[in-house]
């Protein structure tokens, strides 16, 4: 059985489950326990699990993600919220060159299994500095991982895999999503849990495949139903899920069934997500292709503040369908 759910509550009980399933799991971060949360994900949560399971942090990002880093080295798993993840910048040195590498500098004696979760997007017309998009930075570095949900069944089930890995996994949420509603799995008819590494064929098809992630994958299922009711194309969509680990293997089982490809992706063309995803099917399926790879970005430039402007920025259904109607 399921139940229709928000992304928001989605993510809360997915929390919730791991605050009652093991007592080393605590949620810090600015807001997120007497007022509820900066986007009410936590909403009842520091009421349920009091002042020592979720905790109210100063605003300083260096300092609560160095205190979580160093509170998981010694056997908590914090969950630290980010107001934004365009905020990352502050806290540079902490989430890579601390949490990344501590494992390996230690020799394997010390894990860092901290998630840090918070908005990474664009869309909601509050500019430049807080609209990163840093999926494909971080995801550049070994020993983190990367993880982007677009549904609330994925929020949830992705949030309940990065708590209980070992190494440190940064969730990129949308604030745009946080309203958006899903069938997520009922509890009682057991754990859900979504692995990381494992990318999800969200729609199947035959001439084109539409690989993203995130809200992006929203977008191309947008798309995807265009391009059926409007041209006759059929469009496979793959969410991707996982950034890093990255399922190589979904993604060149989806080229070799349609041997089209355009890849839908928030962040900017330069060194993106869908740059090293085009990388991957160049060098592995091109001879399963049948036209060159498209790819559909964020337009390169700093985010746009005007709320009429900005949304073209970003991928969108009809920039996806123009790009697809453009392969021949």
């Amino acid at each position: 059985m399921s139940r229709t759910l928000t992304y928001r509550e989605a993510l809360r009980e997915g929390l919730d489950e791991e605050l009652a399933r093991d007592p080393n799991v605590v949620l810090m971060g600015e807001e997120v326990a007497q007022y509820n949360g900066a986007y009410k994900v936590t909403e009842g949560l520091w009421k349920k699990w009091g002042d020592k399971r979720v905790v109210d942090t100063p605003i300083s990002e260096a300092g609560f993600i160095g205190m979580g880093i160093g509170a998981s080295m010694l056997g908590v798993r914090p969950v630290m919220e980010l107001m934004f993840w365009s905020f990352h910048s502050v806290a540079f040195d902490q989430l890579v060159n601390n949490a990344a590498f501590v494992r390996y500098m230690s020799g394997g004696l010390c894990n860092c299994p901290i998630v840090v979760r918070g908005p990474a997007n664009g869309g909601t017309n509050v500019g430049a500095t807080h609209s990163h998009i840093p999926e494909a930075l971080f995801a550049s570095f070994p020993g983190l991982k990367v993880c982007a949900p677009a549904t609330p069944a994925d929020a949830k089930g992705l949030i309940k895999a990065a708590i209980r890995d070992n190494d440190p996994v940064y969730v990129m949420e949308n604030t745009l999503l946080y309203g958006n509603t899903g069938e997520v799995p009922d509890p009682a008819d057991g754990d859900h849990v979504v692995p990381l590494g494992l990318a999800d064929l969200k729609r199947g098809g035959s001439d084109v495949s539409l690989i993203a992630h995130g809200r992006s994958v929203i977008h191309a299922l947008g798309a995807a139903e265009i391009l059926q009711s409007e041209h006759g194309i059929s469009a496979e969509v793959l969410d991707l899920r996982s950034i890093r680990p990255l399922d190589v293997d979904a993604i060149l089982n989806t080229v070799a069934r349609t041997h089209r490809v355009v890849l839908v992706d928030e962040s900017k063309p330069f060194g993106g997500v869908s740059a090293m995803v085009a990388t991957i099917i160049q060098e592995h399926a091109f001879d399963e292709l049948d036209a060159p790879i498209r790819r559909v970005c964020s337009i390169d430039a700093p985010a746009m503040y005007s709320p009429h402007i900005e949304p073209e920025q970003l991928p969108n259904p009809r920039r996806i369908v123009e790009k697809v109607l453009a392969m021949g």
